[in-house]
């Protein structure tokens, strides 16, 4: 059983997701966290005795191995490592939601500072493609954002949500890192500097990320699942009722191939296999786990694998040792696993009696035995909304001989018992059970499904089938998959007014590969032959046409611009379709975008205007808390009180100043994560450098304040009029 080598009791509390290891002056590692009350403590236990200058830094009254890093605002998060070409220890990066602080804490001064409109939720260090310094980079408000060692903005994109996790490693293969991140919108993206080259499609939020090894990386979601990536084609995965709070790719069982940890919200720490997702090792801290790193905390030559709680509980293990021969588990472990498969015995040899017993019916009455020739079929279909069900994709579960079996056969017309479907991202619980009443029995199950995304789903379809006596089912098993688009109903109305949204280019292609495509991904009735198509969405209303000229150009039209460049995405990649540039125009969001940018203008002015006021405030306080302490030095207790009424007054004004920014800031946060959202959705609409281009453009734009530049490169891809 591997036990833990060393076991801290640190008196603070540390933050999840809020843990790093550092080597602050080159040489001894220091376990830092964002505590409470916005401050980072660093526990150093190697240089006990040495006391920090005054600036940030200072020790903690509680424990002298630990200092003090007071940033004045709540740490979102933290980490640390080489920033700097001539830098002798890593440097300490801790970001708030406006702020990025780069500080030294071997000579206890700041870096650089630096204000992030978008926030700091989650942060990486490292290098990106061809940019040949290291880069502390940020994911904030749907933006990522780099900076150099002096604090120089190199890169910056922006992506489809609030960004949750970020991972730098090869992922490519081609000897330069790419970033992975992770957002609220459920997708891990890859990308290669601003370039979008991969993307997976998750359930749930994704809250962490990890490079295992290779191209291999492990992930976390918001509903408790773990698992591993071998680049786009996932490996396993894992369902919790707890959140994983924290993973960390280690070699714990000395093989030579790192694990997947995971540190989890009630406390408990385990190992898993990264080919199969098996349990390896577990243990349990007293509280949910903060977070997980690794390091060599004993200078002794070896690195741990070191876990932290959120009460400040520490625990360090060593890789297992050639005495525990792979075996990390413990006996009461051991137990748990000849339980489970003594009860997988019971089952089988239950299974095996059910068979034997059905056989012997079979032999003597003759009844519930289904023709050796029974296959499952299935078919999808659009329903539109009726006055008793909500519009839906309809999948038709039915067996090839319901109806067709001679009459000379007794009781062999099949019928289905239950239909059970399993489909990430569409059923609560990714699961869903047909269980028709005795009365409702049939050989056929019709299956309602909304997805509620534009993503092609996989669903796994199990049916139970058999005669109409039978008391015992054959279980059929079929996947089919559900296309991208399939809440698209075809419209044959030419009557209805057209959308005002548009976006056009020119492809290469002959409009049969365009066919190809809408059949791929939308549910087509049969006999379209032509790429020029209009269809109804189930899902928001409205009004979506294909259309392709003789000379290759194309146009969508819909008045939703996400919709849209779902579309381009889609459409470019079945054919392959490395750099696509497109001509735009969505005037009913370019006008909401207009407002949004003007509100932007309005909450900056606002928010300057009350950052004065308080400044002007705190000043009279100090100045009146001077003459008030004055008065009661000289015994004058009516001026005493009279200031320290006012100084009352003063404290509610600026008590209700700060809610007023508060609000300010949210609105502004929100605005601003519109705007970004705008320019990754008119990104969207192109591909590969034009893609790139009209980003780097628009982020250029709102630099300079030109609006009329930024609505031109969004219609048009460029600048120019």
């Amino acid at each position: 059983m591997l036990v833990p080598i060393f076991t801290l009791k640190l008196n603070h509390k540390i933050n999840p997701r809020m843990v790093t290891i550092g080597k602050f002056d080159g040489v001894h590692p220091c376990l830092t966290a964002a505590t409470q009350a916005g401050k980072v403590f660093i526990h150093n236990p190697h240089a006990r005795g040495q006391r920090p200058a005054a600036h940030r830094l200072s020790h903690s009254t509680q424990d002298s191995d630990i200092s003090l890093l007071n940033i004045n605002q709540a740490v979102t998060c933290l980490t640390a490592g080489k920033l700097g070409p001539n830098t002798t220890g890593d440097t300490l990066l801790v970001g708030s939601q406006t702020n990025l602080l780069a500080y030294d804490v071997h000579d206890n001064a700041d870096v650089f500072y630096r204000e992030v409109s978008d926030g700091a939720n989650t942060i990486v260090l490292g290098k990106l493609g061809d940019i040949r310094s290291p880069l502390a980079i940020i994911g904030g408000n749907c933006a990522l954002q780099g900076f150099d060692y002096a604090g120089a903005d190199h890169f910056w994109t922006v992506t489809g949500d609030n960004v949750r996790s970020l991972v730098l490693f090869d992922f490519t293969g081609d000897g330069k890192n790419e970033l992975l991140v992770g957002s609220e919108d459920f997708d891990i993206r890859v990308f290669k500097e601003d370039e979008l080259v991969s993307e997976m499609t998750e359930n749930e939020t994704v809250t962490s990320l990890c490079h295992m090894h290779g191209s291999r990386f492990g992930y976390a979601l918001a509903n408790g699942t773990v698992g591993v990536y071998d680049r786009n084609a996932r490996y396993w995965r894992i369902k919790s009722k707890n959140h994983a709070m924290s993973i960390h790719a280690f070699d714990l069982n000395a093989d030579g191939v790192v694990e997947l940890i995971t540190g989890w919200s009630n406390g408990k720490i385990d190992a898993r296999s990264d080919r199969t997702g098996e349990v390896i090792f577990k243990d349990n801290l007293s509280s949910s786990v903060a977070g997980v790193v690794e390091g060599d905390y004993r200078l002794d030559g070896q690195t741990q694998l070191i876990c932290t709680s959120i009460e400040g509980e520490v625990r360090g293990y060593l890789p297992a040792g050639k005495d525990l021969k792979g075996n990390l588990m413990d006996s009461s472990a051991e137990q748990d696993l000849i339980r489970e498969l003594s009860h997988r015995r019971q089952n089988l040899l239950l299974e095996l009696r059910n068979y034997e017993e059905n056989a012997k019916v079979h032999l003597l009455i003759g009844v519930g035995v289904i023709p050796a020739n029974t296959q499952l079929q299935t078919a999808l279909s659009v329903r539109p909304a009726t006055e008793a069900q909500k519009a839906h994709v309809e999948e038709r579960v039915n067996t090839n001989n319901t109806f067709n079996l001679p009459l000379t056969v007794p009781c062999t017309e099949t019928i289905i018992r239950a239909v059970l479907i399993f489909a990430e991202g569409i059923f609560e619980g990714e699961s869903h059970v047909v269980h028709p009443s005795v009365q409702n029995l049939s050989g056929c199950a019709r299956v309602p499904i909304v997805p509620p995304k534009d993503i092609p789903v996989d669903l796994h379809i199990k049916a139970f089938v058999g005669g109409k006596t039978s008391t015992q089912f054959h279980v059929f098993e079929i996947t089919r998959q559900l296309p991208r688009f399939s809440m698209y109903d075809v419209n044959f109305d030419s009557s209805a007014d057209p959308p005002t949204g548009s976006v056009t280019f020119s492809i290469s292609e002959r409009p049969q590969r365009v066919v190809m495509w809408l059949n791929q991904n939308f549910l087509l009735p049969e006999g379209v032959e032509s790429p020029d198509v209009t269809f109804n969405s189930l899902r928001g209303g409205g009004l979506l046409s294909v259309s392709m000229a003789s000379n290759g150009q194309i146009t969508l039209r819909t008045d939703d611009i996400d919709l849209a460049g779902d579309l381009v995405q889609s459409l470019a990649s079945f054919l392959a379709l490395e750099d696509l540039s497109a001509e735009a125009d969505f005037p009913v969001y370019f006008e909401e975008l207009r407002t949004t940018l003007t509100e932007v203008d309005e909450f900056h002015s606002v928010h300057q205007k009350l950052t004065a006021a308080m400044a002007d405030h705190s000043n009279y306080i100090r100045n009146m808390l001077v003459q008030a302490e004055d008065a009661r030095l000289m015994c004058d207790m009516t001026t005493t009180k009279k200031r320290y009424r006012e100084l009352y007054d003063l404290n509610r004004d600026l008590v209700n100043e700060y809610k007023i920014r508060s609000n300010n800031h949210n609105a502004l946060l929100a605005c601003l994560k519109s705007v970004n959202l705008a320019i990754q959705r008119a990104g969207r609409l192109r591909v590969g450098k034009p893609k790139n281009q009209v980003i780097s453009a628009c982020r250029d734009a709102i630099k300079s304040n030109n609006v009329n530049s930024l609505f031109r490169i969004m219609r048009a891809g460029t600048a120019s009029s």
